[in-house]
């Protein structure tokens, strides 16, 4: 590596090392409830622990990151996975994508309808892999992800949106860690994806507003039937 790349990567901003972090956390790279040290982190990332400590507290601001109670001297740790904060997380994003299905209904016809043959072609697909033999959890996720996407980006503005990708990755963290366990109930997944993309088509805000929450909470209520079962990650 020449000097000059050495030189950028050592003083990379914390804007670039929160972004690698985050990535870390939410694939499950950084396990829940793994320790983090900023030397080891500055190493791994061929960074220094300026840009480091910076980017841990904001990742402690927004939940990835929390102060482990365990030790005599805190230190900084990925967050557990636990029930009740995916029960929260999940309820804030039936609303967050909830009120952005709601003004994607309100669009003029002509770009519903754009919307909903993109809507309609991803749910088919999901549908189609959640019914393959051997399913493959990481296509399910991706389309399930861009479905929501579809719509989230034709509703939301640039304020909604910024708040959506500050949440949405910390359900994230849970979607892909359950997948698997989850892929069991794809069906009603696909039954409910359906009613959002008939009431956008339909232009009925309420409605798809309405659709949106219901499948998020419902949501919810499997992944907690899930962590329940198989018991939550890296608790105290």
């Amino acid at each position: 590596m020449s000097t000059t790349r050495a030189k950028a990567r050592k003083n990379a901003r914390p804007e670039v090392v929160y972004h690698k972090l985050r990535e870390l956390i939410v694939r499950g790279q950084l396990a829940p409830g793994a320790r983090i040290v900023e030397t080891d982190v500055a190493s791994r990332l061929g960074v220094s622990r300026t840009p480091v400590r910076g980017a841990l507290q904001r990742l402690n601001q927004e939940g990835y990151i929390v102060e482990s109670p365990r030790l005599q001297q805190s230190r900084p740790m990925v967050a557990p996975l636990t029930r009740e904060d995916a029960h929260e997380l999940f309820f804030i994003v039936a609303e967050i994508e909830g009120l952005a299905a709601r003004l994607a209904a309100m669009k003029p016809a002509k770009e519903r309808d754009g919307l909903v043959k993109q809507l309609t072609a991803i749910n088919d697909d999901f549908h189609r892999a959640a019914q393959a033999r051997r399913q493959d959890h990481n296509k399910l996720w991706e389309l399930d992800e861009n479905f929501h996407r579809c719509y989230v980006e034709a509703g939301a503005g640039p304020r909604l949106m910024a708040l959506h990708d500050a949440v949405k990755p910390q359900a994230e963290r849970y979607e892909r860690l359950y997948v698997s366990l989850l892929a069991r109930d794809l069906a009603t997944s696909v039954t409910e994806h359906r009613t959002i993309v008939r009431a956008i088509k339909s232009g009925s805000p309420d409605a798809a507003q309405e659709a949106v929450q219901t499948n998020w909470r419902n949501a919810a209520a499997r992944l907690g039937s899930v962590i329940e079962s198989v018991g939550e990650r890296g608790s105290w």
